[in-house]
């Protein structure tokens, strides 16, 4: 079958894949969930470790194994950030200041990342004045936490410097929004094609010679088309 044939196949049918389309398109923006508002806040500490005091004439290779130690407590100080321990912490503070959140919604909305000696803790929340509550909460609390935490391992004299403050700032749509509707439609095009050719499939109507001529059928005569401006105008003709 030529390409001209499946363009008259779409062509006859094209009602069939504009209407799937129209009604996959308004149902989907009539029954789209509405996204509540979010807002995101990140701040970021520098870890360090106070060097071990000097007793003797030895080498102590310049420190590395000070900043060695630092960059691996940036591990385990990523997953206190996520513990439930530390949320009953930020949970507890915030009580003190007349604002109750569950601990399980502050340990879900935080997120922790790390890169060499630096510490990254992400909040994401709908609620902006309440994001800066727990984002101070957070950035005044995790110092302590470290030192409670950590000094059953030795490491008490761990340092944690605030080197960014908490910027809050709407979420936008993600990817998956923004790709919702397009893909939507995309496959009702897809279906809406595939219909018309299954119709057409079914349709044991003759429209052209060649259809009869497939049959072993011989055509002696053929009546051609009117164009279609003759044809309108003997519509509008009285």
């Amino acid at each position: 079958m030529e390409l001209r044939q499946y363009w008259q196949i779409v062509r006859r049918r094209l009602w069939v894949v504009a209407a799937l389309l129209l009604i996959v398109g308004v149902a989907s923006l009539l029954l789209r969930p509405s996204r509540a508002p979010a807002f995101q806040t990140s701040m970021r500490f520098m870890l360090g470790v106070q060097p071990e005091t000097r007793t003797g004439d030895y080498y102590t290779y310049d420190k590395y194994y000070t900043w060695l130690t630092a960059e691996y407590l940036v591990d385990d100080v990523a997953e206190l950030v996520r513990s439930g321990a530390f949320a009953q912490s930020v949970s507890d503070k915030l009580k003190s200041q007349g604002i109750s959140i569950p601990v399980g919604v502050i340990q879900g909305s935080t997120q922790s990342g790390r890169l060499h000696r630096i510490l990254t803790v992400s909040i994401t929340w709908g609620d902006a004045a309440q994001l800066a509550h727990i984002a101070n909460a957070v950035a005044e609390l995790l110092p302590a936490q470290i030192a409670r935490h950590l000094a059953s391992v030795g490491q008490s004299d761990v340092t944690a410097s605030l080197i960014d403050p908490p910027a809050i700032g709407a979420v936008g749509s993600s990817l998956r929004d923004k790709l919702d509707l397009p893909i939507r439609l995309i496959l009702a095009l897809l279906a809406g094609l595939v219909l018309a050719f299954v119709l057409d499939y079914l349709d044991e109507s003759v429209r052209s010679r060649q259809e009869i001529e497939s049959t072993g059928l011989q055509v002696v005569a053929e009546i051609p088309a009117f164009p279609r401006s003759i044809r309108w105008a003997g519509r509008r003709a009285p």
